[in-house]
């Protein structure tokens, strides 16, 4: 390749072709191969770079982003962020209206990337105040476009045509598994409805956190949340196109205390700092390979940087204040606790 292939013309096109890395201690407690999509290493810091390109590129190749117009969306952080990045290296003006209460890190970076931050109390769905329904207003003013990111389905089609393929490249097609939490339901549905048109035989496995409503949805078909967790942008009380589009086959919940441990136990024997979300997806992985049997290949993805959660997941005040413990397991009690764990607690759709 020469030297001027492989010099991006902006910064959007940094986005995606992110490493696969091996968490050698989980690996070889388990006897899978547990692998990381390292999405953090995106120019925005996480995944959701991936949707805001496919976003803005789909909307500006169909015409409805014209030159001049004020990209809309409201999100709690990461989406906004990169869309601010993506909005900014295209020459547009990028809004974002976001539920107060969210990490300081993330108002931050949007602020950095140069777009204009709402803010609203957060609110039940339902109330016209939702930060989702106030940026739809927003949107359908003229002169600004609304990305949409819960409805709009170029936020499954970056994954369709371009994570899941990395995966498969990567792993030479060697996968079993996919572990993912939702929030819009792009990055599950993408991926898994890629990688299982590949292989006959593969699972994917959703990691819902407590509080949410997907977990109750799939096992009853209607949402009901208990519990809470400090997890961001993940979860959900409704049904979304998105959403709608992924190939699931297994359904877990974890409380938020097992996040804390898994990212303690990450970092001491790999290196590797979690975000809140990443952190429940590795737990994820980990009780998937529990379920699923030695020699497995599972992958799952590190959705931000760990620096986005440091008011929360690296806060020790914030924690005891919630009454989880820091240090309450060791690797190998977590192990066979996963192991024992009530298969009753696994939907099987």
């Amino acid at each position: 390749m020469s030297l001027t292939a492989s010099i991006a013309s902006n910064v959007s096109e940094l986005i995606g072709h992110t490493d696969l890395v091996k968490i050698n201690s989980l690996s070889e407690i388990s006897g899978c191969s547990i692998l990381l999509k390292c999405e953090h290493q995106n120019p925005g810091g996480s995944i959701k770079d991936r949707a805001a390109l496919q976003l803005i590129t789909d909307a500006i190749e169909s015409g409805k982003l014209k030159p001049g117009m004020t990209i809309v969306e409201g999100t709690a952080g990461n989406t906004g962020i990169g869309l601010a990045l993506v909005a900014k290296s295209l020459g547009y003006k990028m809004l974002v209206v976001m539920p107060r209460g969210q990490a300081q890190e993330k108002e931050r970076m949007i602020a950095l990337h140069g777009a204009e931050l709402v803010l609203v109390d957060p609110c039940p769905f339902a109330n016209q105040d939702h930060f989702y329904h106030t940026a739809k207003r927003i949107g359908a003013q003229e002169g600004y476009w609304w990305a949409d990111q819960f409805e709009n389905l170029s936020n499954y089609r970056a994954h369709y045509l371009h994570t899941g393929p990395e995966i498969w490249q990567q792993t030479q097609g060697n996968i079993d598994a996919l572990v993912s939490v939702v929030g819009t339901g792009g990055t599950i549905a993408g991926n898994s409805h890629f990688l299982s048109s590949k292989q006959a035989g593969f699972k994917t496995w959703l990691v819902d956190p407590e509080g949410s409503g997907i977990y109750s949805f799939l096992k009853d078909g209607c949402y009901q949340s208990t519990g809470s967790s400090f997890t961001e942008g993940i979860g959900i009380m409704r049904t979304v196109e998105n959403f709608r589009q992924a190939k699931i086959n297994h359904a877990i919940t974890l409380p938020d205390q097992d996040l804390v441990t898994i990212s303690r136990l990450v970092a001491e024997h790999d290196g590797i700092l979690l975000g809140s979300s990443s952190s429940l997806n590795v737990a994820g992985a980990l009780y998937t390979a529990a379920r699923m049997g030695k020699g497995k290949t599972i992958v799952t993805f590190s959705c931000d940087l760990a620096e986005r959660s440091y008011s929360k997941l690296h806060n020790e005040e914030f924690l005891k204040e919630r009454g989880i413990e820091l240090n309450k397991e060791n690797l190998e009690k977590l192990w066979a606790c996963y192991q024992q764990d009530d298969e009753g607690k696994v939907i099987n759709l």
